[in-house]
């Protein structure tokens, strides 16, 4: 009988954190920026420049520890990572071993096969290190310290996961945390957030673990699932083979679906880890990090169960509209201007996820402002302006954040309730197309459609079809 393999999966998860500057210097953080524009002698590494560590830093790591569950450390260090590289100019970089910020904790996940808690080895803070660019023309690479000093939390998972589905449930719950908390935009295309995967294989029943391979450069979380099933066919296949798995560090292409040995797997020892000399320890208040709790947001889990209670909406638009921050934003304020959650959930579950979709943008990246958006609703309601042309001032609204009143105003789009120019117009109506008229008194109710599109169309929209359809029928006998 062929042997049954399973998959054991742990994560480092490497976030950027929103700070305006970098973690030991008052160089910004910005992502762009011509190579080599945000740098200073701190965080190129220049011999006798000192590191201060920037406070906000802090307080993001405890914000993510205290929504992950952990438990805070409250006197922590930082230590020296010794090791050689272009990107890295001080030759170590400045990172926590010995006492993270943050450990213990864990987030729980849900997939087809049901619950599960991922358990959360520690989270510590440390700096980024510069970029590599590869220069094909001249055969050479370049060194761009913009992003050196930038501030990192590394999350570690414990080794809990047993396939993709496993780890995209985790790492989603993870980017949802962090970004409501506003620690970080965790954009994967752009490394705010990055997941290295560290992965084996052992058989079915046994205990021990099998040995691990670490995989980088995933840059999508579509990237990782498909690395994930290409590491395990290949663990697999060498064990069926009798040859052993190489504790290595591989670089996966996604290109090729495969991934390439980069180096041997380090241990810590292999390191040097040494407590760093320029850096003061971190003694973290009771006070301090009770001040940290009470700012604490309210997280998606808890925002689902209040939208259940306060605003009945269906469970699938509730769980849509809370997968973003910005969108729940934009839902409670309109919500609260124009006290209409289910017509508010409308419109951003119908047209403003078309448009969204349309124009390939993230729900983060919304302009409007609620207070235009419950403009609109209380113009439909009004009967102002029918459904048809809302949807015209809603694409103004959602593309320019256009104020609707002005805009109705300035372009005519009222609805018109004048009974006696809508009369005239029917009339015109029902005199141009006897044909349609005759079928319809024939039993033909398909006419009536016909008719009131033609009056519509005549009144460029801006009729009422309820009240088309009555006259209509009115006069129509």
């Amino acid at each position: 009988m062929a042997k049954q393999y399973e998959t054991v999966i742990g994560l480092e998860v490497h976030v950027e954190l929103a700070t305006k500057t970098k973690i030991f210097c008052g160089c910004s953080t910005a992502f762009g920026g011509a190579p080599n524009t945000h740098t200073c002698p701190v965080c190129t590494g220049m011999p006798g420049s000192l590191p201060v560590l920037n406070k906000q830093v802090v307080e993001y790591a405890m914000a993510v520890g205290l929504a992950t569950n952990c438990q805070i450390h409250q006197y922590c260090k930082f230590d020296r990572k010794n090791y050689f590289y272009p990107d890295n100019p001080q030759n170590y970089q400045i990172s926590q071993l010995y006492l993270p910020i943050c450990h213990d904790g864990g987030v729980e996940i849900e997939t087809a096969a049901g619950k599960k808690v991922i358990g959360i080895h520690e989270i510590h803070m440390e700096e980024d290190a510069g970029k590599l660019v590869h220069d094909e023309w001249e055969d050479c690479s370049l060194v761009d310290y913009n992003r050196s000093g930038v501030p990192l939390i590394e999350i570690v998972s414990e080794p809990d996961m047993r396939n993709a589905d496993e780890v995209i449930a985790y790492l989603d719950k993870l980017r949802m945390i962090v970004q409501y908390l506003g620690a970080s935009d965790c954009k994967l295309q752009e490394g705010s957030m990055r997941a290295d995967v560290n992965l084996s294989v052992r058989e079915v029943g046994s205990e021990k673990f099998g040995t691990r391979t670490e995989m980088k450069n995933l840059n999508s979380f579509k990237a990782i699932a498909r690395a994930i099933d290409g590491e395990r066919a290949r663990q697999i296949e060498l064990l069926e083979e009798g040859k052993p798995v190489i504790q290595e560090t591989r670089r996966w292409d996604d290109n090729k679906e495969y991934s390439y040995p980069m180096r041997s797997k380090e241990d810590a020892h292999d390191y040097r880890y040494f407590p760093d000399p320029d850096l003061v320890p971190v003694v973290i208040s009771d006070e301090w990090l009770q001040a940290v709790r009470d700012r604490q947001p309210e997280l998606r889990t808890e925002k689902l169960a209040r939208y259940k209670r306060e605003f009945d909406i269906p469970d699938y638009d509730a769980g849509i509209l809370t997968e973003s921050k910005r969108m729940a934003d934009i839902f409670e304020e309109t919500t609260a201007l124009c006290g209409k959650p289910k017509k508010v959930s409308n419109w951003l579950m119908g047209e403003t996820l078309r448009l969204l979709k349309e124009e390939n943008m993230e729900p983060d990246e919304l302009g409007f402002s609620p207070a235009h958006l419950a403009k609109l609703i209380e113009l439909v309601e009004a009967g102002t302006i029918n459904q048809t042309v809302a949807k015209e001032v809603f694409e103004r609204v959602f593309y320019d954040n256009a104020d609707p009143e002005k805009y109705v105003e300035e372009h005519g789009l009222k609805t018109v309730n004048d009974e006696g120019e809508l009369k005239r117009v029917v009339e015109e109506v029902i005199a141009a197309n006897p044909q349609s008229v005759a079928d319809y008194k024939g039993g033909k109710d398909k006419a009536l459609g016909f008719l009131v599109g033609q009056t519509m169309k005549a009144m460029k929209g801006k009729a009422n079809p309820g009240a088309v359809n009555k006259l209509l029928k009115e006069l129509l006998g």
